[in-house]
């Protein structure tokens, strides 16, 4: 089945994936601009064309011009609020100086778009085999979120930091992974794995592998410090309110912890939720590199995908873009197909339960009940849970040990290669 798969992609030829991207994107933009530039009767509900470039247009000082942290509000970190300003810029452009919800968001779309090609790229740079190009082009998370919100910045970071570890850049993979967490938190969860191989390289003396990971700290400090604290020195209430915002909210409808609140299993406030799912991640995460060290001790950064994974589940918010953090390393790291399809299954189950949710609320149809959400939510965690134990149990995919020989030199006539 796999030869035949690999036959049919080589015939379609090296830039099809490429062009299988540019009508996903296309597809991503049609699905979420179908309801125009105003909502009627909760269709942003029930036809999934919410998007948060919408209420953001008016509510966070896009439309007048206004620069995020100095002059207006904005919950989500440095990074991610400069893409937001440079978005309404070219949303004035589209509209021709007088630009309206749907330029904004045409503008967002394009952001992504090109976050998405950037990311493609630098799988084709790395050697990716072309079924995991099409797994990307092809991404029905990228059509539900192109233009839903702005995390694939971060997730784009996330993917470079990977592939620069893969490299043998852990310095760079630091500062990329670094600028990632000025984008949205969760690359930082890559940090501490590109720590622990530094810590554990083979062939240098401990107070060498101390050292070079003393450095690394001081590299993400530096990267993350050099976006954040200017902006943090001169508007701090603006700058913090993504924290604030984050340690208050008690959380989304298809978390653990708000269905567990919902459904009365183990109702929680949020300070408890807090610590709580701070504990769970903590305890899990270190299980997971605990267990799958022995087998990636070689590339620990491997295990940043069921890591993340990890933190997904028992983090108290899981909004539905979300996924879109998971689904590029995934592409790069999955060793299996089944628990990857289950796991795109369950993400169009919750984000259609999730929405059609606040349909009912609003008295509109098709509508979802919690007990919807709690299926669609329990369908994802189960893939999630075994896309844990694959990335644990399973070796590396095949492409991360290849060796890409520079196009200036020719390949090693007796050098073996491997696909994947």
């Amino acid at each position: 089945m796999r030869d035949t798969i690999d036959r049919w992609t080589d015939r379609l030829g090296d830039e099809a994936p490429c062009w299988a991207l540019a009508l996903t994107c296309v597809a991503g933009l049609a699905f979420k601009l179908h309801c125009g530039a105003y909502w009627i009767g909760g269709e942003q509900y029930t036809t999934g064309c919410y998007s948060d470039a919408v209420p953001f247009w008016g509510l966070r000082g896009v439309a007048a011009g206004q620069v995020p942290y100095f002059q207006a509000r904005m919950e989500y970190p440095v990074l991610t609020g400069a893409l937001i300003w440079v978005e309404g810029l070219v949303a004035r452009v589209l509209g021709l100086g007088r630009p309206d919800t749907a330029d904004f968001l045409t503008a967002v779309w394009l952001g992504n778009t090109a976050c998405a090609f950037l990311v493609l790229r630098m799988m084709r740079r790395a050697g990716v085999g072309r079924l995991r190009q099409y797994a990307w082009a092809l991404a029905p998370p990228l059509v539900l979120y192109l233009a839903h919100n702005w995390d694939l910045l971060a997730a784009s970071l996330a993917v470079a930091a990977l592939l620069a570890a893969r490299r043998g850049e852990d310095m760079r993979a630091t500062a990329l992974a670094a600028l990632g967490g000025a984008a949205k938190l969760f690359p930082l969860l890559l940090l501490p794995l590109l720590g622990l191989g530094a810590l554990f390289r083979r062939g240098h003396s401990i107070g060498a592998n101390v050292t070079r990971a003393a450095l690394l700290v001081l590299v993400a400090v530096a990267a993350w410090g050099a976006v954040n604290l200017p902006v943090a020195a001169t508007a701090f209430t603006n700058w913090s309110e993504f924290y604030a915002f984050s340690s208050q909210r008690s959380g989304t409808a298809a978390s653990v912890w708000e269905l567990a609140n919902t459904f009365n299993w183990y109702p929680t406030d949020i300070p408890t939720r807090n610590r709580l799912a701070l504990i769970a991640f903590a305890l899990g995460a270190f299980a997971i590199v605990l267990a799958g060290w022995r087998r990636h001790a070689r590339h620990p950064w491997v295990l940043f995908t069921p890591v993340l994974a990890w933190f997904l589940l028992t983090n108290k918010v899981w909004s539905p873009q979300f996924d879109l953090w998971l689904w590029p390393l995934l592409v790069l790291t999955a060793t299996r197909a089944r628990p990857l399809a289950l796991f795109l299954l369950g993400d169009l189950l919750a984000y259609f339960a999730e929405f059609w949710l606040f349909a009912g609320l609003e008295g509109a149809w098709p509508s979802a009940t919690q007990v919807d959400v709690a299926t669609a939510a329990a369908i994802r965690g189960v893939a999630v849970l075994w896309i844990i134990w694959a990335a644990v149990r399973d070796p590396a995919p095949a492409w991360i040990d290849r060796v890409i020989p520079r196009p200036s030199a020719p390949p090693h006539p007796g050098r073996p290669t491997r696909a994947g």
